[in-house]
């Protein structure tokens, strides 16, 4: 993705998104505009680091470039400023099995994220691809498994002795009764 400064009649000049050659062109899924993908390898890194077991090849990534719905005028109606990353799990030869097993289980057999808080469609990638990454994290993560424990001797006695209390406190709040006197 390259910008280029193109002047305009009068001497100006504006900002314009060029979509580099590799880009195939598709329909956008919503029905707007034609929207690029492409892998993700065009970005600034060669792997998503998603955990310390586990980095993704940005290859294994596509991503999509949709203009973003919402108000904004022409600028959301005719930038591809929204960005789409999705992640093949089943097809992904980073994961290993119970890796797969577990996001297969989870997410399917596809992970999307979806980003379209900037005008910036760099910046929305790099808001995606993190998305991304914490959804991947958030799928792989383990919860421990819970161990019963056994209460105290000391907790068992407190919590006798509280009720002892309690009794006796709502015992005499009662009004007494003709044969307690």
């Amino acid at each position: 993705m390259a910008v280029v400064h193109v002047p305009d009649c009068i001497g100006w000049s504006y900002a314009r998104s060029v979509v580099p050659d590799d880009v195939s062109r598709e329909p956008a899924a919503e029905g707007g505009r034609t929207a690029g993908t492409t892998p993700a390898s065009a970005g600034p890194g060669t792997t998503l680091r998603v955990s310390s077991s586990l980095t993704i090849p940005m290859s294994e990534i596509t991503w999509r470039a949709t203009t973003s719905g919402g108000p904004g005028g022409q600028h959301a109606n005719r930038t591809l400023s929204r960005v789409e990353v999705e992640f093949d799990v089943a097809g992904s030869a980073a994961l290993g099995p119970r890796q797969r097993a577990r996001l297969l289980e989870r997410f399917g057999p596809v992970v999307r994220a979806s980003a379209s808080d900037s005008r910036s469609q760099s910046r929305n990638r790099h808001v995606a691809l993190e998305r991304l990454s914490a959804r991947l994290a958030e799928g792989l993560r383990v919860d421990p498994t819970r161990r019963p424990t056994k209460p105290t001797k000391g907790s068992q006695v407190r919590r006798v002795e509280e009720k002892r209390h309690r009794s006796e406190v709502k015992r005499q709040r009662r009004t007494p009764d003709a044969h307690d006197e």
